[in-house]
């Protein structure tokens, strides 16, 4: 493997994943691997368990980690060409990756959607820049449009908790005081799609429909509740408008699609996933997070074994 930006960088999903039980097993199996190899993680945006998650995978592989945050301490950076640099960006990514090159031997970068221009966001100019100039294995730790690491996650979690051999899986969108952006639930209908058997529906209100790229194979449902209806897993998450010139706008923040506990009990006894953070009685009701049948915690432990099967690949 090369570079992972999707799904379709991990090639067969059943040995991915037995590839990722194996590891959760023994975590420094292949802790020689690493050695004396370098991870750069470059965050252009905050991150929480993606930092964590992935610089603990690296030390299991005997990896030395370094960790560049682009907005704190570093020179700000121009993206585009063409421009003449008189303002505040020193320094021009087209010189700044190569640079990062130098002293790596694997690139994580974190470069959300901007919601400036649909155009430059999904065509994912800054983690294909990365990828095209830095001469190094590059992955992604969430992209404009994907956040393949974590879906790796999320589908390790599920094959974990699974009750029957083909669940069904409801992703459902839910309000939010700020615009998001689509790469989580686009990522992970990608990832549902690509696994056979499983039962996936897509609820969300009208308006907030995903790129059809992403969601073609899954079924979509604007009742929510029915949705609902005999589901094994619930995976709750906001997004903002993509379609025409709504994208990157909310819509609204309709407080009736919050996860509840009425909801829940239209399920087959479903269990919660989220991707956290996650916004409390916005996105789910305290009750529900806090339930038996939360799996978030678990989904968040399964990041650091997803980023572990992708590195040992690119080390590989």
């Amino acid at each position: 493997m090369k570079h992972f930006t999707s799904v379709h960088d991990l090639g067969k999903l059943d040995e991915a994943l037995a590839e990722a039980f194996e590891i959760k097993q023994d975590r420094y199996r292949y802790a020689e691997l690493g050695r004396n190899r370098t991870l750069l993680m470059v965050f252009f945006n905050s991150s929480l368990r993606t930092r964590l998650s992935t610089q603990k995978a690296a030390l299991n592989l005997g990896m030395n980690v370094i960790v560049l945050d682009v907005n704190q301490g570093a020179w700000k950076l121009e993206t585009e060409r063409g421009v003449v640099m008189d303002g505040d960006k020193p320094e021009h990514l087209l010189e700044a990756i190569p640079v990062m090159g130098c002293y790596c031997d694997v690139i994580g970068v974190r470069a959300f959607a901007r919601f400036e221009n649909k155009e430059d966001d999904y065509s994912e100019k800054t983690i294909n820049q990365f990828i095209r100039y830095s001469g190094r294995p590059v992955f992604s730790m969430e992209a404009a449009t994907r956040h393949p690491l974590q879906s790796f996650a999320d589908l390790i979690t599920i094959e974990e908790y699974k009750e029957r051999p083909n669940p069904k899986v409801v992703l459902t969108w839910a309000p939010h005081p700020n615009a998001l952006p689509q790469a989580v639930p686009n990522s992970f209908a990608e990832w549902m799609n690509a696994m056979p058997g499983y039962d996936f529906v897509i609820t969300h209100p009208q308006g907030y429909e995903l790129d059809p790229a992403f969601t073609a194979g899954a079924r979509i449902e604007y009742d929510q509740r029915k949705a609902f209806e005999g589901a094994d897993f619930i995976y709750a998450k906001n997004w903002a408008a993509y379609t025409g010139n709504n994208y990157g706008r909310v819509l609204h923040r309709d407080r009736s699609w919050t996860v509840d506990t009425e909801k829940m009990s239209l399920t087959n006894n479903a269990f919660f996933m989220h991707c956290l953070p996650v916004r409390r009685n916005m996105i789910v009701t305290d009750d529900v997070i806090e339930s038996p049948r939360s799996i978030v915690i678990p989904e968040a432990a399964n990041r650091e074994i997803s980023a572990q099967v992708v590195l040992k690949r690119l080390l590989s």
